[in-house]
């Protein structure tokens, strides 16, 4: 850790892990803001299928980076750094400590670690790509990855076109693998990092909790909100916004394209791999420290940690 560097503390982990709880609680400890680093949240009209801090809990403690875009647009890796980066720079000219949450890990590593120089998107070249998807499938599409850059292969599901799209577009345009280029980073964020991960042990119990909350999330109006995107008309399933977990399965609900009970297990089932996913990339990473969702001494632990570094 340099102490030259102004503190910050990293929340991360998978989802319905109690991250959220954990940050509000440390601003009622602490003198912390809140910044978002969750890749649903960013966009307006999707707060229940989000799980976005309820109006109450966000007057308690407000969270930046968060309802910034429109369903409609993108947001790249790129975007959140250089945003996130502004955000600690005024937290931290007001005094405060930045207490970054969520649970995009590309986020936090490039935030941490530094991002890398990608060559910029090629229309043509991911138009291509789009049709080769539509003529052969996306697995076919991730076959192909793992041949040229089989790194990323290992990283990215074939359920998951943005991704998976991208890297192939990068060596199509760079001719070098995607994950080659990502160890070119730029410099890491100028800030020492005390970084958590909240879990339960049980995969078992972390299960639980996902169906749960994804009842909750049609108990509050889930169906509604998709609803609402649809007839809007100017969004798709092919949008970034509407491929998150549970908005592109009520939107084939909607669509009639799966039934109800259809729908419910699918949803679950992909925030599952999702939060797999989540745990993989947490597994590898450096300077951790575990806490376990349903330990009542997780603030106190944070508090302890962040007063050695900052009394």
């Amino acid at each position: 850790m340099n102490n030259k560097h102004p503190l910050a503390i990293t929340i991360m982990g998978p989802t319905a892990s109690g991250k959220t709880a954990l940050a509000i609680a440390l601003t009622q400890q602490l003198p912390c803001e809140i910044i978002s680093v969750d890749s649903a949240l960013i966009y307006r009209d999707m707060d229940v299928g989000t799980a976005k801090p309820t109006a109450e809990e966000l007057a308690l403690a407000p969270h930046r980076l968060i309802n910034i875009l429109d369903p409609s647009e993108s947001y790249s890796v790129a975007d959140f750094r250089k945003e996130a980066l502004a955000e600690m720079a005024d937290i931290h000219a007001r005094g405060n400590i930045p207490v970054l949450v969520g649970g995009t890990m590309m986020y936090f590593k490039a935030l941490v670690e530094g991002i890398a120089e990608l060559p910029a998107a090629d229309m043509n070249i991911r138009q291509t790509i789009e049709r080769e998807a539509k003529e052969k499938g996306w697995e076919h599409l991730h076959d192909e990855l793992k041949v040229i850059d089989p790194e990323s292969a290992l990283r990215i599901h074939p359920n998951d076109p943005q991704r998976l799209g991208r890297a192939i577009e990068v060596y199509r345009i760079s001719g070098q693998p995607m994950s080659r280029l990502m160890k070119l980073n730029s410099d890491p964020a100028p800030y020492q990092f005390l970084q958590y991960a909240i879990a339960p042990k049980e995969r078992a119990t972390l299960h639980h909790l996902i169906e749960q909350r994804f009842d909750e999330m049609l108990n509050m109006g889930l169906e509604k909100e998709v609803s609402a995107l649809m007839n809007r008309g100017d969004l798709n399933l092919d949008l970034p916004s509407m491929r998150c977990v549970g908005y592109r399965q009520m939107w084939q609900y909607l669509a009639g394209e799966l039934n109800l009970q259809e729908m419910r297990e699918k949803a679950i089932a992909a925030t599952r791999q999702l939060a797999k996913r989540q745990l993989t990339w947490l597994r590898g990473w450096q300077n951790l420290t575990w806490l376990n969702t349903f330990d009542h001494e997780n603030i106190n632990l944070v508090v302890k940690h962040v007063k050695a570094v900052r009394p």
